[in-house]
């Protein structure tokens, strides 16, 4: 698997198989790791626990509130205390959503080129909508998504194939002239099965374990302009 590919030199934008980028939401399409980690450490002071780093939080962010509250006090979800810290966080994240939040670096660049290219883009999130859409909103990215499909938007979630596609329905899109940009296992493994090209966002939140090389994505890329690559 390459971290880099080489542009076709003669190829033109006509003859391009692609029609579609869908992205995931945290840690791929848009930088939330600061807001959340405000979150956590918010409800760990209030309930008398001392902040954790960004550092330690951030690698995390993707995988959910569930995951953060279990790193900040060291519960599991069965445990009683773990379902109210759980509301706090995601009251006190509601409440902030978009203080830090933005795209990250070079995305506005790869999502312009998208939409002047006429090709459209999406996004396919475990994020709930009742949080996903007043985040799109805030960043005034509603108005240019052609597709938004959320966690709760099916009954199955990623690593599922089908909130992919559905998206792909939605917009009457083949999946195979699809790229699916993610930053966790669960994307790749839901972009291959709906039969996507996968990319791994090696700029997102991984873990110190995470091994992306095995998870059988297309390629990895270090930037969002590399998806440019893939376009071309």
């Amino acid at each position: 698997m390459s971290t880099s590919i080489t542009l076709p030199g003669s190829r033109k934008l006509t003859d391009s198989p692609w029609t579609t980028v869908l992205f995931d939401l945290d840690g791929t399409l848009l930088d939330t790791a600061a807001d959340l980690a405000a979150a956590l450490n918010a409800v760990m002071v209030a309930n008398g626990a001392a902040a954790l780093p960004f550092e330690a939080i951030r690698p995390v962010v993707s995988h959910g509130g569930n995951a953060l509250i279990e790193l900040g006090f060291g519960i599991k979800p069965e445990q009683p205390r773990f379902e109210p810290l759980r509301q706090q966080f995601l009251e006190y994240y509601a409440n902030n959503i978009a203080r830090q939040t933005k795209l990250f670096p070079g995305m506005d660049e790869v999502l312009d080129e998208i939409e002047r290219r006429g090709l459209r883009w999406g996004i396919v999130t475990n994020k709930p909508t009742w949080l996903t859409e007043p985040l799109l909103r805030a960043l005034e990215l509603h108005r240019r998504v052609a597709v938004v499909v959320c966690g709760d938007t099916l009954e199955q979630r990623k690593p599922h194939p089908a909130p992919l596609l559905h998206a792909c329905r939605q917009i009457q899109a083949q999946p195979q002239a699809c790229l699916y940009v993610g930053d966790a296992e669960r994307d790749i493994r839901a972009g291959r099965a709906a039969g996507m090209t996968t990319l791994v966002a090696l700029f997102g939140y991984l873990l110190a374990d995470d091994r992306p090389e095995t998870w059988g994505a297309s390629a990895m890329i270090r930037t969002p302009g590399e998806i440019l690559t893939w376009l071309s």
